[in-house]
């Protein structure tokens, strides 16, 4: 049976060409002024840390710069993820995973004077609880744009898609948080710049779930 005339004119007149979507890689362009503007607003609006002097400004800017832009290029990964028929195999997709998380793991002791630089005890929950803060909040305009992105591609896997984009928001905000925080004791290190990339993570898995339910 054939659809009624009225029916199928009401189609052709709502027929539109559609805009092809460009590279997971070009899209994620879109992130780099926001990834800039995250890493400086950090320190501008607090202070740089106060180990500079020490450690030099290739172990302070030069790992903040790369872990920015890691998570730029992880964004990207999950742009692609977006797109039908361009899922990442499952061992890739733990491979970015696992490595994105070890970049904060790592980075704070590598650019610190020590691995186990920690803040006074009476200061060590006040201090973490405002990196955590800081940097969930940071992470913030890099996931909103990115779940746009990711969006308008409709993914097939939109937890996975989250979690990747989600990943890289919270590493572009790591890399700002660094420049300001100079501890990196594995228990500040573990709940309040981990703790931070994790949440942006789950923030990623929910605002994919919603989009996709939308």
């Amino acid at each position: 049976m054939s659809a009624p005339n009225a029916l199928r004119d009401l189609v052709a007149r709502d027929l539109a060409p559609a805009r092809p979507l460009a590279p997971p890689a070009v899209r994620a362009l879109a992130l780099v002024p926001i990834a800039a503007a995250i890493v400086a607003s950090v320190p501008a609006l607090y202070e740089l840390r106060p180990d500079l002097p020490s450690i030099g400004a290739l172990r302070a800017f030069g790992f903040s710069i790369a872990q920015a832009i890691a998570g730029v290029a992880i964004v990207a990964a999950a742009l692609r993820e977006s797109v039908p028929g361009r899922q990442w195999p499952l061992a890739q997709v733990i491979a970015l995973v696992a490595g994105g998380l070890l970049m904060p793991l790592l980075l704070p002791g590598l650019a610190a004077q020590a691995f186990d630089v920690a803040p006074p005890p009476a200061g060590a929950v006040p201090v973490g609880v405002a990196c955590f803060r800081t940097s969930a909040l940071a992470a913030l305009p890099a996931l909103a744009a990115s779940a746009l992105l990711s969006a308008r591609a409709f993914p097939l896997r939109p937890a996975v898609a989250g979690a990747l984009y989600g990943l890289g928001a919270g590493l572009i905000a790591d890399a700002g948080l660094r420049l300001w925080c100079e501890f990196s004791a594995p228990a500040h290190v573990l709940a309040a710049h981990l703790g931070a990339v994790i949440l942006s993570m789950a923030l990623g898995v929910a605002a994919a779930l919603v989009s996709r339910r939308r």
